[in-house]
């Protein structure tokens, strides 16, 4: 069980950063479409849409697809086109059978894009003004196809920091981040606050109409980028882009609805197994050490101190305190509870509800293809 842990920590090391790059200076650098998915934003578009119209990178075209907002979003748009006029709105009125809105939204927005390069990003992120700058020179300079940028977290609430906390080293020991660059691995990544892709290889590899049914749209970018043979990499962008991930606890669980029974395809076994996963590895180690003897609780106590020490990095690697460690004892049952509630809400519903629309189980099943 330690071994997990520690496997987490030492691959974490490897991943570079974007700090560690400088921003291009190329007078030929490339053109490239910020494509912005924005449905009911009206509380984040314009401060994170702001951080996108002041990037220190001449060759940029922002392009914001309005997907069927409802609330104030598109008036702040026209407003801030009037100040920006190269600002490009796409307003979407209807959602075409067989699609996801985001995806169908990211779509349209490449089809509409006149770069070589497109970025991809959620109307909440925020970016250091020479992000898009710094990525396109090591973009550029180590020939890739796809870079993807992690990001802070700025959620506020230490039950919340320390879910997120959880959620990503559960993200890292899946999907083993550091080896997307390695051709011989057949581990990817996507990131949706930032996922950077040459357009030749984003249609080689089928762009979002490969995936236009599945739920998670930024991994499974990644994934088809890295199954068509392309370059692929993944950064630590901690120091320039960041978001206010959720608002509360209760705001992640009901956020991972759409995600978390998707990630084993909506099969009930591996979800199951997922839960009976997170049990042994994480629950059992405390009562572990509580209630067992001799070398098994040397071994039980090893594995909750890694734990802790990771918690602790983790948190203070994302500008968090280290006294968030503590929580790594709790939220394993907030992360059991989710999966159970997403998998048998989901199965009850036979349905996943995101941003107004219904999506048929059955339909999600049929069109789907395998995340893991």
């Amino acid at each position: 069980m330690s071994w997990l842990t520690a496997t987490i920590i030492l691959g974490s090391r490897r991943l570079g950063s974007l700090s560690d790059i400088a921003p291009t200076t190329a007078t030929d650098a490339p053109l490239v479409s910020i494509i912005v998915p924005a449905c009911n934003e009206a509380e984040t578009i314009g401060p994170a849409l702001a951080t996108l119209l002041t990037q220190e990178y001449a060759r940029l075209e922002i392009i914001v697809v309005n997907d069927r907002s409802t609330d104030a979003t598109g008036e702040i748009l026209r407003e801030m086109q009037q100040r920006h006029p190269g600002l490009i709105i796409l307003d979407i009125h209807e959602l075409p059978a067989g699609w996801l809105g985001k995806h169908h939204a990211l779509h349209c927005g490449a089809a509409l894009a006149n770069g070589d390069i497109l970025l991809f990003t959620d109307a909440d992120i925020h970016m250091a003004a020479d992000t898009v700058a710094r990525a396109v020179h090591r973009f550029e300079q180590a020939g890739l196809d796809h870079l993807c940028l992690l990001f802070k977290n700025k959620a506020k609430g230490w039950l919340l920091n320390s879910f997120i906390l959880d959620a990503g080293g559960g993200l890292f020991l899946l999907f083993k981040p550091w080896l997307a660059s390695n051709p011989r691995s057949k581990r990817f990544m996507g990131v949706g606050a930032f996922n950077m892709v040459r357009r030749q290889a984003y249609e080689q590899a089928g762009g979002h109409a490969a995936i236009k049914m599945h739920p998670i749209d930024d991994l499974m970018l990644g994934k088809i980028i890295k199954e068509a043979g392309l370059r692929q990499e993944c950064l630590s962008g901690y120091d320039f882009v960041t978001v206010e991930w959720y608002h509360s606890t209760g705001a992640m669980i009901d956020g991972l609805m759409k995600n978390i029974f998707a990630m084993v395809n909506f099969n009930t076994t591996l979800a199951l197994a997922g839960v009976l996963g997170v049990s042994l590895f994480t629950i059992l180690p405390p009562w572990g050490v509580l209630l067992s003897h001799g070398p098994a609780r040397l071994v039980f106590a090893l594995t909750v101190v890694l734990r802790l020490a990771f918690f602790s990095l983790a948190a203070r690697h994302g500008g968090l305190s280290a006294w968030l460690a503590p929580a790594a004892l709790v939220t394993p049952y907030i992360t059991v509870y989710t999966i159970l509630k997403a998998t048998f809400t989901t199965l009850k519903n036979n349905s996943v509800s995101w941003r107004g629309s219904r999506y048929s189980l059955d339909e999600l099943r049929r069109q789907n293809r395998s995340l893991l």
